[in-house]
């Protein structure tokens, strides 16, 4: 039995309708997250496929779908929410912790904006890997706690494919879309009780919505940059994509860079650059700016408010460069001593060199950066400069994942699986969720793609 307490459920009415998950024709399991349940508290056993499909409603479940607006590409649009999940419901783990179990592509429900609120296998398979890398790498994230296959294809402009269900874990789904869905309304008292229900859940140190606002821009400035310390883009910072708890959410069109170079952008439907992987602190003042229009209504006198609220967001710009400059360093194990010039002479080095993000940090506490560099002279005057500083190569291999999610792998793992064959994914899983450890037998997964492998376009699974 899991036991269900379920906070946002008694929220009022208009934030959220209720809906059950749509059942689905052959649910079979693709993979479960067991370490994951056992840190939730959840029995194992409980976890069945009925359940993680949406064909069973367990006991004490509260299913809805959250209500939200959100900036898509900064174009707002006044209503969005959950138009293919279904929140069952909320837990407490052993520690206290309070968790929501949410599933993903379980059918559609009144956000759906005529879609059929389904997910096909690629996506969910993505999101499961990408987002328990992030977990072993202890960036604030959802967490993936199980996938299903539906038996069912879905449609889409590909033809049909092969269905799943994504069950995901968070610490909430409360968005910046959220907030403005209910600040675009003027509907003070619900923002109110939204803001209450935030601080109790996630800052209870704040004593109002200033202080929140404060709490949520140093959460989202660490986060921020530990997604440029592992070279991560996520694709789609729209304000309805960004968590209020600084969770990394929604993996959609997500990669990490194989290549380094700035102005990396994956995302099919990114065509301006909007979030490339330099972009996304900016993106997340944008956002963070969104949040704060939001709260001035509730802070008072206006034009104190807004000067308040500008305050505490422009403390995003160098809370962000005191976390990115304590990840680079860490990265050259100089984290006692970070020196800017340094992260940023190496970074513009494998600019131009167009070195492998990943390798060369990870080759540098072994002493094989040096091969991925075309002009080796120019690594090797940096070189000279760093060692200089002493590095601390065992603070560095914990720093530096020698494998992640790359594209190539993850296309791969999905191929098979859509075919049948989960055991590349469950391959790939266990070396990205153990991605520091020096296992031979994992070497291959580190490699960078070859040309003709390159995976240079991600899709959104909507």
């Amino acid at each position: 039995m899991i036991r269900f307490d379920n906070s946002y459920a008694r929220m009022p009415e208009g934030f959220f309708a209720r809906v059950d998950p749509t059942p689905v024709s052959a649910p079979r399991l693709l993979a479960l997250n067991g370490p994951l349940a056992d840190r939730l508290g959840l029995d194992r056993d409980a976890l069945t496929v009925g359940m993680l499909s949406g064909n069973a409603v367990p006991e004490g479940a509260a299913p809805l779908a959250q209500a939200y607006a959100g900036h898509q590409f900064g174009g707002f649009v006044p209503q969005l929410g959950d138009g293919r999940a279904v929140l069952l419901g909320e837990i407490t783990a052993p520690d206290g912790a309070r968790f929501d179990i949410q599933l993903k592509g379980s059918g559609p429900t009144p956000f759906s904006r005529r879609g059929d609120g389904r997910a096909w296998m690629g996506p969910v398979l993505r999101e499961y890997l990408v987002s328990e890398f992030m977990a072993a790498m202890d960036v604030p994230t959802t967490r993936a706690l199980a996938a299903v296959a539906t038996g069912e294809d879905v449609w889409r402009e590909q033809g049909g494919l092969p269905g799943a269900v994504l069950t995901r874990v968070a610490a909430s789904h409360i968005r910046v879309g959220t907030f403005q869905f209910f600040a675009v309304r003027d509907r003070k008292t619900d923002l109110a009780a939204l803001t209450d229900h935030v601080i109790a859940r996630h800052y209870p140190q704040a004593d109002g919505p200033l202080a929140l606002l404060d709490q949520v821009v140093a959460a989202q400035a660490e986060t921020i940059a530990q997604w440029m310390s592992l070279g991560f883009i996520h694709g789609v910072m729209n304000t309805d994509n960004m968590a209020i708890s600084g969770e990394t959410i929604d993996y959609g069109p997500c990669a990490f860079m194989d290549v380094y170079h700035p102005d990396t952008v994956f995302s099919s439907i990114d065509r301006q650059g909007r979030y490339a992987w330099a972009n996304q602190p900016n993106i997340a003042v944008w956002n963070l700016a969104q949040f704060a229009t939001c709260l001035i209504p509730l802070m008072g006198e206006e034009e104190a408010a807004v000067e308040a609220a500008t305050h505490s967001v422009h403390r995003f710009a160098p809370l962000y460069q005191a976390a990115w400059l304590r990840r680079f360093g860490a990265k050259l194990g100089i984290e006692g001593a970070p020196n800017q010039a340094l992260i940023e002479r190496l970074l513009g080095l494998m600019a131009t060199q167009r070195a492998d993000f990943t390798r060369v940090f990870a080759g540098l506490s072994d002493g094989t950066a040096r091969d991925e560099f075309l002009d080796r002279d120019a690594f090797d005057a940096w070189a000279r400069d760093w060692q200089v500083l002493s590095p601390d190569r065992a603070a560095m291999a914990q720093a530096n994942p020698r494998r992640i999610p790359r594209n190539h792998r993850v296309e791969e793992a999905i191929v098979a699986a859509v075919a049948g064959d989960m055991a590349p994914f469950e391959r790939l899983f266990a070396a990205v969720t153990h991605p520091c450890d020096l296992r031979e037998d994992w070497a291959a997964l580190a490699h960078a793609p070859t040309t003709g492998q390159a995976v240079l376009q991600t899709f959104c699974g909507t």
